[in-house]
């Protein structure tokens, strides 16, 4: 038996560790360093000294010679094999305890635990992809990790709550998650809420896309009467004579009085010429404010109306209307002050007496009004008579909408409008926003509801792109409808 001890302490290379820890792990930056020494036998080692113990106790049975008292002999065998097993045991150095997968280790008091024999790189950590030694590890996610790994993706900090959130593959402080995903409303800036089924639910603009908490609709929240955007609370608008809303980017383009509406006159002028369709007789302009509009519309008898709200007005009756002459000035509180009204006559010369807009409205949405209304008094003035409403309003619409196009239009290809997009790369380049406004002005158009002047769009817009304009306004002529 003495030389399969020998054997086996020859062939072993394990050398005992008597570690001291003195109980402040949480300070020692060489704790969680994973372990160098013999501490941890493996496997194969452990079978190898437990076959050895085995067959020296066969062989000691096999050479001793017989003794009376077998029974005595034997336990002292056992006794001795015992003591040589309990030997080579050394004890594996004091643990902490271990995560518990929620990001909340055990911070309890030294303990000896049971000895578990790991191989070595069994535990990776999935952030730092270094092995996790003795100490305290997070099991979550399916991998393990070192405490300070596992780190949030928005801030870059441990992640030690007891609930964390998980988007893709990235983890989130639960704060940090509602932060970067949580919607916030556009108007209030606070996190939108959950309604009793425990949904976020918000509002949005189809075109701008704005986010905002139901509530806003019923509060009072006012909307730009322009682009429809609701006011953002740390936003100021700017407030109009006749109680309406401006947001401060449509400001920027607004035609204001008459002066500014003069060469935008033109333009559309030189528009309809380039579609060969001009307007022989002198048409007046004026710009009015919203209930000066409203009593020119009450003293009309022909015409059809936009709802919810008139922005223009083609004239055939004799009136006189309060036109705006000198623009506003904007003080304390963006409130309009020192604008200049005058009562203006409109004597019927013609089918047409004048052309009403809505002042204060972007320079697009102005033209676009402005070359629906033109459009009615081209028709009036060429004796088209007795139109549905579908139809005289779907071809004004159209008009509108090839004038939009004609100012979004890039490059140099077209001959539509060339002396307009003369005239406004003369006064520079369009804003970004103004194009995006020219686009939602488009937008409005396209997706109208109404059976009037949305319906009647959509079949005017085709029957020109199959037709082209010149024979869909014959055909209008003749049978007072659209061809098809």
């Amino acid at each position: 038996m003495s030389r399969w001890l020998n054997k086996i302490f020859k062939g072993s290379s394990h050398h005992t560790s008597n570690r001291h820890y003195n109980g402040n792990y949480g300070e020692d930056p060489n704790y969680y360093a994973p372990s160098t020494s013999g501490a941890v036998r493996s496997e194969q080692e452990n079978e190898d000294i437990d076959r050895a113990i085995a067959i020296s106790l066969v062989e000691g049975h096999q050479n001793r010679k017989f003794v009376t008292d077998s029974e005595t002999q034997l336990k002292e065998d056992e006794e001795l094999a015992r003591a040589i097993q309990d030997s080579l045991n050394v004890e594996s150095p004091p643990q902490y305890g271990y995560g518990n997968g929620n990001g909340n280790a055990y911070q309890g008091n030294l303990y000896q635990p049971v000895p578990v024999q790991f191989p070595m790189g069994y535990r990776i950590c999935a952030g730092c992809n270094t092995e996790i030694g003795h100490g305290r590890f997070l099991n979550c996610l399916n991998a393990f990790w070192h405490p300070e790994c596992f780190r949030c993706h928005a801030c870059n900090l441990p992640i030690s709550d007891y609930e964390f959130s998980v988007y893709g593959n990235y983890r989130y402080h639960k704060s940090c998650y509602k932060e970067q995903y949580h919607p916030k409303c556009d108007v209030c800036k606070y996190f939108i809420p959950t309604n009793p089924a425990g949904l976020i639910e918000y509002r949005a603009h189809p075109f701008w896309i704005q986010k905002y908490c139901p509530s806003h609709e019923h509060d009072g929240t006012p909307r730009c009467c322009s682009c429809e955007r609701m006011e953002p609370r740390d936003t100021g608008y700017v407030a109009l004579n006749d109680g309406r809303k401006l947001c401060l980017e449509c400001l920027d383009s607004a035609v204001m009085d008459i002066n500014q509406c003069q060469p935008l006159y033109l333009d559309i002028l030189e528009f309809y010429e380039s579609l060969n369709m001009r307007v022989e007789q002198h048409v007046p302009l004026l710009l009015v404010e919203r209930q000066a509009l409203n009593e020119a519309r009450e003293g009309e008898r022909n015409g059809h109306y936009h709802m919810p709200e008139t922005r223009g007005l083609c004239l055939s009756e004799e009136q006189t209307v309060s036109r705006v002459v000198r623009r506003p000035r904007f003080g304390a509180g963006n409130q309009a002050m020192g604008m200049v009204t005058e009562p203006y006559k409109l004597t019927r010369r013609c089918e047409v007496t004048a052309i009403l807009i809505l002042f204060g409205l972007p320079r697009l949405l102005t033209g676009s009004i402005l070359a629906h209304e033109m459009m009615h008094a081209w028709m009036r003035l060429k004796g088209f008579q007795h139109l549905s409403q579908d139809v005289e309003e779907g071809i004004c619409q159209v008009l509108a909408y090839m004038w939009l196009e004609s100012q979004l239009r890039t490059g140099s290809g077209s001959n539509v409008a060339s002396s307009s997009a003369s005239r406004a790369s003369k006064r520079g380049a369009r804003s970004p926003f103004e194009r995006k406004l020219g686009e939602f002005f488009k937008h409005q158009i396209e997706s109208d509801t109404s059976p009037v002047y949305g319906d009647g769009f959509r079949i005017g817009h085709r029957a020109v792109q199959k037709y082209g304009l010149q024979r869909t306004l014959d055909h209008i002529r003749m049978t007072g409808t659209f061809p098809y």
